[in-house]
Formats: structure tokens, C-alpha cells, sequence
């Protein structure tokens, strides 16, 4: 073999399975058709589980780096809103999101709501665009001793049941794996046969950042009219357009300023000029899915497996995820402890939240349209979205801090199992996230229980083993979490020494056999 794995596609997704590969030593090659970062806008934000992912590897300074340069461009555009006097800038109320356009007030929002406790200081990042957040996760991967060839495309492929021959660049190379992180229009998932049902697209949407005349008429933040839906902010020059006149002639052609005027006067009902364009996409609302996300010794992550509108922020972050739970299971088959149908259970996790997300984003569009029943609808559901109830419900959604995996949990299992780990501040220093930065497995011994630590016995290649207390939650005797942050299992101090047998199966189920111990 010349590489374990072959990845295709270096953006953020491929580019964090590419991380989470050669932090457990797999050799991997990743494939990009483009010479260099593709600059067009894009994702404007990461979620709750993305947040919580980069910071269990160490990246949340470079974050927070990027989200105050982002926080800074805000405050110019509203100083340039504000006239630009070189007083205080007044910056507009919280803000926690949208659904369908309709804003959340981050004033109504209940923080206290157990759901968002215990993501620890992952949970004050998500202001970070997909641009600089690929060229982080680039240079991480360039770090870990990924090999990154850009300007190479991926023409073809042949899988056996050892392996699977991949061409690109005018030769071929041989790899145990192939993951296709190569967008919504996918050659490897198209060359793979993999069945990819859902909806077809019924809207026109425009996302620019522009220079424009006659600005200063358009609504800030999003604005539903007659014709369609419009956006405005919160950069300087940047804005999006929603027409509900069908897809567009051809996704391929250049974004021009003629075609951005005309969609914005069109929505906006205003006479603005664009007189340049900086960089622009299309999108529509296509919606579909992979039936199953691996095929032999080929696989597929991120928009590769799935499709759908960008309303919600959730593509970038559902990709994040399916990269995070990829990228342990895939590497402990290519080292070859992978217990049996460990790899199976990548599909068996990510493939309902991939459900959930296009049905999400389907309902923002049918509340989008601008035909009477829609509108009718939309009010209502506005009406309960300025409530605390409402604008809680929707920012739970949106954050993520509602995704947990079910079928990890066997019945009589503590609440923890299936669900992210909350980020424990451990006495002596330190928090439960310093122990992920490698990408093993952690079992938390809180009580300090010989049984805990006997239990781990023979996997110290897999999991690293911690006795530390957590003074705010003295009940919890143990966790036991899984590399892409997961809890695996927990139990209270009560339950002990009973439920280490549960901690046994566990580490089995997720870890393999225990290696040889000599005496």
C-alpha cells in the first residue's frame, strides 16, 4: 500500500479527518482539485459540537483569535451604518440566530437551560467563518504529517476487498481506503454507485460580499418581502438573496454584478447598485442524502453524503461531525483493533442527524416562501420565537446541544452515555478537554477506585486512564469517553463497584479485546 487512506477533498471536513488520522497514526493522502483555499463565502459560523471538537484538540485559542477579527469587522459595519463619526458604536441587540430568517433575541434567550451546560470554553466560540477556519485546520494537518496535494484531482477509482487503486494527478496510487469529502456533487460518491434520494430544488439563492451604492436603504439582518427574502450584514458589503423562482439555468457559470443587482432589486424592492463583486456563490434547496455512508473500502463524509440549503448554519458543522466520528473508527481498523462492526456504527450514528438537518432546513424553506399559507404560518411560528420558550427551543436546535447518539445507550445507563461529555474542571487544574488533545480514549477515575483503573487493564495502547477528582460533580465516580468526545460510560459513586462491569463491556464494545498482559 502507498497510503492507509486516501481522502478526497481538502476542505474542512477532509481536512479534520486528515487530523484525526495521523493523531492515531495512519497514513494518509489527502486529494484537492483546487490549487489553493477557495476563498468564495461560504459557512459563516461553527456550532456547539464543532466548537467542543477543535477544542478537544487543542485549536480553541486560534478560534477565539479569529472570532475577535470577526467580531471586529461587526463593529465596522455598524459604525459605518452609524455614519462613521468616530463616536460609540451602538451595536444591535444579542443576537442567537435565526430560523427561516425570523431572528432570535439572545435577550430571550434561557442559558440556564441544562442543555447548554457543560461545554466549558467551546461554548463561548462560534463566530468562525469556513474560510479561516480551512486554512487552521491546513495547517494543523501540514503539522500532524499529513500529505496534502492540491491541484490534483481524483479521476477514478477501482476497490477490491483489499484495498482500493485511486487515480489522480495522471497516475494512481494504492490505499487500504477511500473518504470522499469531495462536496455535494461528489465523484466519489457518483463513481461509487451510492444511492442519493431527497427533494429537488425549488429556489434561487445569492451570497455575496459586494461594493454597492445606494446601500444605506436596505433593512439590516434578514428582511422577508413580497419577492422573497434578503440579507444584509453583518459585514460591510456582504449580502444574500433568496428567490423563489426555481433553480438556477446553470450552478457553473461566473456570479456576476448584473445578476447580484438584479436579485437584490428584485427582493429588496430598492434601486441598489452592486459596482463590484468580491467574491459570490449561488445555492439552492436541494435536499438529499447518501442511503448509507460506506460501501466496501469506500466512504463519505460531509456534503459528499449530504446536500440541502445553508439556512441554519448546519452543513460546515454536520460535516465537522461526520469527520470526528469517522476518523477514530477508521483509524482503529487501519491499526487493526477495531472491534467487529465498529466501522458499521459510523453510518448506524451520523446518518439520523443528517436526516434531522435536511428536515430542518426543509422547514425553513416551506416558512420562507412568499405565498399567503407560508406567510400565515410564519407569523405564528415568530410569535412563539419571541418568547424565552421559543427563542430557547430554536437556539438549542441550531447550536446543536440537542445531538447525542442513542443507540450507544443500553437501558439503565447513566444519562451521560450517548450524550458529548460535559468539559469537567478537574481538582489539581486543568479540564477534561486537556485529556483529548492527543485523540485516545479517556477514562476519568473521580473516586479514585482501583476497580475503574482495573478495568482498563490491557487497552493502555487505547485509552489513557486519569484519577482526578471533579469537585462540581462529586456524585459522578467515572467516565469513560470516547475519542471524538462522547460519552462511552459513566456511572455515579453509588453504583460502584456494581457498574464497573458495565465500564468491561464498554471498553470491549468500543475498544476491542484487552491486550496481553505479562506478569
Amino acid at each position: 500500500m502507498d497510503y492507509d487512506v486516501v481522502v478526497a477533498g481538502a476542505g474542512p471536513v477532509g481536512l479534520t479527518l486528515a487530523c484525526e488520522l495521523r493523531l492515531a497514526g495512519v497514513d494518509v493522502l489527502v486529494v484537492e482539485r483546487l490549487a489553493e483555499v477557495d476563498t468564495t463565502i461560504k459557512a459563516g459560523a461553527i456550532n456547539t459540537p464543532s466548537a467542543e471538537a477543535f477544542y478537544r484538540r487543542g485549536l480553541l485559542p486560534a478560534l477565539a483569535a479569529i472570532q475577535q477579527e470577526n467580531l471586529d469587522r461587526i463593529s465596522g459595519f455598524m459604525a459605518q451604518r452609524q455614519g462613521g463619526g468616530g463616536g460609540p458604536v451602538k451595536m444591535p441587540p444579542k443576537f442567537a440566530g435565526h430560523f427561516a430568517g425570523i431572528p432570535l433575541s439572545g435577550d430571550l434567550l434561557d442559558t440556564g437551560d441544562p442543555a447548554f451546560a457543560g461545554a466549558g470554553p467551546a461554548g463561548e466560540v462560534g463566530f468562525i467563518p469556513q474560510e479561516p477556519l480551512e486554512r487552521l485546520l491546513g495547517a494543523r494537518a501540514a503539522e500532524l504529517g499529513a500529505e496534502v496535494r492540491r491541484g490534483v484531482e481524483l479521476t477514478g477509482f477501482e476497490a477490491d476487498d483489499e484495498g482500493v487503486t485511486v487515480h489522480v494527478g495522471g497516475g494512481a496510487v494504492r490505499a487500504g481506503w477511500l473518504v470522499g469529502c469531495d462536496g455535494g456533487r461528489s465523484t466519489v460518491r457518483k463513481l461509487a454507485g451510492f444511492a442519493f434520494p431527497g427533494t429537488d430544488p425549488s429556489l434561487t439563492g445569492h451570497q455575496a460580499m459586494v461594493t454597492m451604492e445606494g446601500a444605506e436603504v436596505l433593512g439590516k439582518g434578514w428582511n422577508r418581502t413580497p419577492t422573497g427574502t434578503y440579507a444584509h450584514g453583518p459585514f460591510p458589503g456582504r449580502i444574500l438573496t433568496v428567490e423563489f423562482d426555481g433553480p438556477p439555468a446553470d450552478r457553473d457559470a461566473p456570479v456576476t454584478a448584473a445578476e447580484l443587482q438584479a436579485a437584490l432589486r428584485h427582493v429588496s424592492g430598492t434601486g441598489v447598485t452592486v459596482t463590484a463583486v468580491h467574491t459570490a456563490t449561488r445555492f439552492t434547496d436541494n435536499a438529499r442524502q447518501a442511503a448509507a455512508y460506506r460501501s466496501g473500502r469506500v466512504l463519505l463524509a460531509g456534503d459528499a453524503a449530504h446536500v440541502h440549503s445553508p439556512f441554519g448554519g448546519q452543513g460546515l458543522n454536520l460535516g465537522v461531525g461526520d469527520a470526528m466520528n469517522l476518523g477514530w473508527k477508521l483509524a482503529a481498523t487501519v491499526r487493526g483493533w477495531a472491534p467487529e462492526g465498529l466501522l458499521d456504527t459510523y453510518t448506524a450514528e451520523r446518518h439520523p442527524i443528517g436526516a434531522w438537518v435536511l428536515e430542518w432546513t426543509r422547514a425553513q424553506v416551506a416558512l420562507m416562501r412568499p405565498e399567503s399559507h407560508a406567510m400565515a404560518l410564519r407569523e405564528v411560528v415568530a410569535e412563539f420565537a419571541d418568547t424565552v420558550a421559543g427563542t430557547t427551543f430554536f437556539t438549542k436546535k441550531i447550536a446543536g446541544v440537542w445531538q447525542r447518539y442513542d443507540s450507544m445507550a443500553a437501558p439503565g445507563d447513566h444519562p451521560l452515555v450517548g450524550g458529548s461529555a460535559p468539559d469537567l474542571e478537574l481538582a489539581g487544574g486543568g479540564r477534561l478537554a486537556d485529556h483529548l488533545h492527543g485523540g485516545r480514549a479517556l477514562l476519568l477515575d473521580l473516586a479514585d477506585a482501583p476497580a475503574v483503573r482495573a478495568a482498563a487493564e490491557g487497552y493502555g495502547d487505547r485509552v489513557t486512564v486519569v484519577t482526578a477528582a471533579a469537585p462540581a460533580r462529586p456524585e459522578l465516580a467515572g467516565l469513560l469517553v470516547r475519542p471524538d468526545g462522547f460519552t462511552a460510560w459513566a456511572a455515579d459513586a453509588a453504583a460502584l463497584p456494581a457498574a464497573t462491569g458495565a465500564l468491561g463491556g464498554a471498553l470491549a464494545r468500543w475498544f476491542g479485546e484487552r491486550a496481553a498482559t505479562t506478569a
